[in-house]
This record gives C-alpha cells, sequence and structure tokens, in this order.
C-alpha cells in the first residue's frame, strides 16, 4: 500500500517502512508524527483519490533525528563593478520513518 502525502510544501509518495528525508518539523527524535493531508490511497489495483485530500486517512511515522543538510555556496556577482557576495546555507531537515498507513 503507498500514500502520497503533503508536508512542508512537497507531496511525497510513501510506503510502510519508507525513511525519507523532510522539511523540518518541530519534533524531537522518538516522537511520533501524523500526516493527514493524504491526496491519494493506492493499494494494487485501487486507488482512492481525495478532492483535495482522502476523508479519514491518515499515515504515523516516527522522527528518528533532526539534522542540517550539506552546505551549499550562494555566490552572487556582477562582473567588472566589483560586486561579489558569498554566502553558505544549510538547510534543516528531519529524517522520518514511515509506520503505518490508514485508509
Amino acid at each position: 500500500m503507498n500514500a502520497i502525502i503533503v508536508t512542508g510544501g512537497k507531496q511525497y509518495k510513501v510506503a510502510e517502512g519508507d525513511t525519507l528525508y523532510i522539511e523540518k518539523l518541530p519534533s524531537e527524535a522518538g516522537d511520533k508524527v501524523t500526516f493527514d493531508k493524504v491526496l491519494a490511497i493506492l493499494d494494487g489495483d485501487k486507488a482512492t483519490f481525495g478532492t483535495p485530500v482522502v476523508e479519514g486517512a491518515k499515515v504515523e511515522a516516527e522522527v528518528v533525528k533532526n539534522g542540517k543538510g550539506k552546505k551549499i555556496i550562494v555566490f552572487k556577482y556582477k562582473p567588472k563593478k566589483n560586486y561579489r557576495r558569498k554566502q553558505g546555507h544549510r538547510q534543516p531537515y528531519t529524517k522520518v520513518t514511515i509506520g503505518k498507513i490508514h485508509a
């Protein structure tokens, strides 16, 4: 069984036991979280799509850890004008393991 959920402004296709990195949640490691914005439930041949969400459907998950991604460099410059700006960024994330999908 698969489900399509929305969290952090992004959509994810998840199955039971999957591990994924999502936008940071205000939860600590070991906490249980519930995603109730389920757009679709895919179960073999049968598919249920919501308008916009499936009523009564939810996906339970457990927070594994919170962390920061690899550093990316944001470098801006304008040629011949002596304008240079260098800035680093590390995006925070939450690693979750999908538990049960309730349809």
